[in-house]
């Protein structure tokens, strides 16, 4: 009885250990959202107001994402015109690197007849 026990809870320690190292992302040594942070120069309300000049709409999504070795944030707004668009901002430099045309994924009714 105690060694099922015993192998029950360390199964459960393995699972938790396991989940939190994905959540922090130290799992794959890839730095984690307070690593991150830390690490980027600009602001989120500085990456905020810089997509703001150059897209007008309204901010839906903000995410600080490493790609290429690189901290960048991508903002999702939503324009004037009911296109999402998202722009991606260094977050070293402040400078836009690119803006993109979000695809929306169109709902199909199915009726039956």
């Amino acid at each position: 009885m105690y060694q099922v026990v015993r192998t029950r809870f360390t199964l459960a320690a393995l699972v938790l250990t396991a989940r939190f190292m994905m959540e922090t992302g130290s799992a794959f040594g890839e730095p984690n959202k307070v690593e991150k942070a830390a690490a980027a120069k600009v602001s989120i309300d500085e990456a905020i107001a810089t997509a703001r000049e150059n897209v007008p709409g309204t901010v839906i999504d903000v995410e600080l994402e490493q790609k290429h070795d690189r901290l960048i944030w991508g903002i999702e707004v939503v324009t004037p015109e009911k296109q999402v668009k998202k722009i991606h901002i260094d977050a070293q430099m402040r400078s836009v690197i690119d803006v993109e045309e979000e695809k929306m994924k169109s709902k199909r009714i199915h009726r039956r007849n």
